[in-house]
């Protein structure tokens, strides 16, 4: 979009514009308390209004371009530095101290989303555009961990900014559903422990280990800000740095993974695994640093809307009947994990939240079901961030490999028929 057609074409003024936009609704969610805002979260107005402000000109130009140097930023240095700042704070054994066999259930609920992934895309694959399996794995990133793996996931598989528009409308419509049935199911626990054989003393454990579980961020000193600043940027720097040469090793022992494993992805990757291995470190004890990555998320999502593209979204009702059916598969692998590892359904619930919701969402069920888990359930979140970038790429590289095998042994079947019955007609 050419300048004069831009009210606001500077990058600064890009960038104010995306910020103000993303305090703009958590500002009125704040002020006006409404429910609207836990049905339908900020995130969805956040991406939409860049949407609008990029795309809609009543009269003249818009305000925002749907191209600019701040977008292009946004990717290549806010993504590294808001998965490290989102990643140093994981920390696996409390998680497991409070949660015991839950954090077993959330990842029978992750492998549900990757197979549901799967399944869904091979059903409805063939209404959707070749590369839907990139929008299956941006969707994926977002039901694993949260919607930092979404960004993550749609710059490492390339999905195009139309995929993106429909991995973010299935993600809210679904929550809309989903939220409610979390949050309904603290209603029938007796009836659900006792179908899940849930031992006796499970719930006097899990609430004695979360009361021992105390909190260890607090109010950030000067210094620490410039600890945590030194630690995330030198991380991304590596990333920045270390990422072409491998990926021009990779490409040149294995030219078939070159497409899977590019610099962005092999950028992303390592950022990811050198900040979980920071978890384990005392750098996870400074403080802030998941609200800071958290702030840069939000501020990334409304870049993403800003240049969002609206002509796929015919496209939307299929992806969105897929969706439904991989969330119900996810929902089978739920209860199939709270059988088997006879957990209560008040884990179920947070831990199904913490997949599918991610920090945002855990905690008002948590808080709903049982409050004393909210700290429990936003670690579980930060478990599902740590998984998201691996799992999330791979589920929609499984979609695309499902999708293929399918069609070829369909057409081989539809071969074999017209095959058999010239055949019979030959004899």
């Amino acid at each position: 979009m050419e300048t004069s057609q831009v009210l606001i074409a500077s990058p600064i003024g890009v960038l104010a514009v995306l910020c103000t936009v993303a305090a703009f609704f958590f500002l009125l969610a704040q002020v006006t308390d409404s429910k609207l805002f836990k049905f339908l979260p900020p995130l969805l107005f956040i991406y939409a209004t860049p949407v609008f402000l990029s795309n809609l000109a009543v009269g003249g130009p818009t305000l925002i371009p749907n191209k600019s140097i701040i977008y292009t930023g946004l990717s290549q240095y806010a993504l590294p530095v808001f998965i490290v700042l989102m990643l140093i704070k994981v920390n696996v054994p409390a998680i497991v101290k409070v949660m015991g066999k839950g954090v077993l259930v959330m990842l029978m609920g992750t492998a549900g989303v990757m197979v549901g992934g799967v399944v869904s895309y091979i059903i409805v694959h063939g209404w959707l555009p070749e590369d839907s399996w990139k929008g299956v794995g941006t969707l994926a990133g977002s039901w694993i961990g949260g919607t930092a793996n979404m960004l993550a996931a749609k710059e490492i598989l390339g999905a195009s900014e139309t995929q993106f528009t429909l991995a973010i409308v299935a993600d809210n419509v679904i929550y809309i559903v989903w939220l409610p049935l979390l949050l309904m199911s603290r209603d029938y626990a007796d009836k659900f422990n006792k179908w899940a054989r849930v031992p006796a003393d499970r719930l006097a454990a899990m609430d004695a280990a979360a009361e021992m579980h105390a909190e260890e961020d607090h109010a950030p000193t000067m210094q620490q800000y410039l600890y945590l600043a030194a630690v995330v940027i030198g991380v991304a720097a590596a990333g920045h740095g270390v990422a072409p040469p491998i990926a021009g090793w990779i490409a040149s022992v294995s030219p078939d993974l070159a497409n899977i494993f590019s610099e962005t992805t092999t950028r992303i990757l390592f950022v990811t695994t050198i900040a979980l291995i920071l978890s384990t470190t005392p750098i996870s004890r400074l403080p802030s640093s998941t609200a800071i990555g958290t702030a840069l998320v939000y501020v990334f999502v409304a870049g993403m809307g800003a240049r969002a593209e609206i002509s796929g979204l015919g496209n939307a009702p299929i992806f969105v009947l897929g969706a439904f059916i991989w969330i119900f598969i996810h929902g089978l692998f739920m209860l199939a994990g709270a059988w088997l590892f006879r957990v209560d359904v008040h884990s179920v619930a947070i831990a199904s939240a913490a997949n599918i919701g991610a920090a945002a969402s855990a905690p008002i069920v948590a808080a709903h079901h049982r409050p004393n888990l909210v700290p429990a359930s936003i670690l579980l979140a930060l478990l599902g961030y740590a998984l998201g970038n691996y799992l999330a790429p791979l589920t929609g590289h499984l979609a695309r490999i499902a999708a293929v095998s399918y069609t070829h042994l369909r057409a081989h079947e539809t071969l074999r028929s017209i095959s058999y019955a010239v055949f019979c007609l030959k004899t």
